[in-house]
């Protein structure tokens, strides 16, 4: 499968046993805007126009109409993604130029101004989509259906979108912040409306996925893992309800629990 590769490998319980294990593949993936290195990153090969997309919004380097082509290279040293931006978008990136080289997802690494890393989103419209708990708790327990790459590998981190009381698409890679930037990439490429879901992910909870998120413009983001403390206060600042702790049974809401509702007639549908 793709982003993944069958390795040989000795396992020891009650006897050696030889064979193989499918591990997930990362490999060195460039992203570049109008032919400059903005980012080196460690990720899964595969979903890379996503990748691209969703980085270019979420890192605020380009809206998806400022996108001119994307085109993912091979190279004997990794893969360059080559991304195309109109005069304009090209100019603000100029004049915010940053590099980023690190281990996996790292999301952080390379930011040369602390404003840039804890930088305030435009906060979330309050309109949209309420969930009730029992919705909440389909969500978190429908992801595990719907990770290929970790099913084979158990190594990958997922995003999904969930809507119309369903996950509508799920994305996968090594790195959580890679996952989140190539569900954002599809979410803009499908044109959907993300006020009218929730960002399900299988990681914890940090400033700069909460970042991501808001730039999305979705209300409403469901973790498995716990949040940090610094991510619940940026969450509340961008009017996001943010769900952590999920299981198929319980789960816990840190801010805006408004869009946490008991009535089914108050539970928002895509229009």
């Amino acid at each position: 499968m793709i982003g993944a590769r069958p390795i040989p490998r000795l396992a020891f319980g009650p006897a050696p046993l030889a064979g193989e294990r499918m591990l997930s593949e990362e490999r060195a993936v460039a992203l570049s805007f109008n032919g400059s290195t903005q980012a080196v990153m460690m990720a899964t090969p595969a979903d890379l126009v996503d990748f691209a997309y969703g980085f270019a919004l979420t890192e605020g380097i380009a809206v998806p109409t400022e996108v001119e082509s994307v085109e993912v290279v091979e190279t004997e040293g990794g893969i360059d993604v080559q991304c195309w931006l109109v005069p304009e978008a090209e100019a603000r990136l100029a004049a915010r130029r940053r590099t980023m080289a690190g281990p996996v997802g790292c999301g952080l690494c390379g930011i040369d101004s602390i404003a840039e890393a804890v930088r305030e989103p435009e906060p979330v419209p309050h309109g949209g989509l309420r969930m009730t708990p029992s919705q909440v708790m389909a969500a978190i327990a429908a992801l595990p259906q719907f990770q290929p790459l970790h099913d084979v590998t158990r190594s990958a981190h997922c995003a999904g979108f969930w809507t119309g009381g369903a996950l509508a698409v799920t994305r996968e890679d090594v790195g959580r912040h890679n996952a989140l930037d190539k569900l954002a990439g599809w979410a803009l490429r499908s044109g959907a409306d993300c006020a009218q879901g929730a960002v399900v992910l299988t990681s914890r909870v940090s400033i700069d996925l909460v970042q991501k998120v808001a730039a999305l413009r979705c209300g409403i983001v469901i973790a498995v893992s716990a949040p940090t403390a610094d991510a619940v206060a940026l969450a509340e600042r961008a009017g996001i309800t943010l769900i952590a702790l999920a299981r198929p049974d319980r789960f816990e809401a840190f801010t805006h629990t408004d869009r946490i509702v008991t009535e089914p007639a108050h539970v928002g549908h895509p229009r």
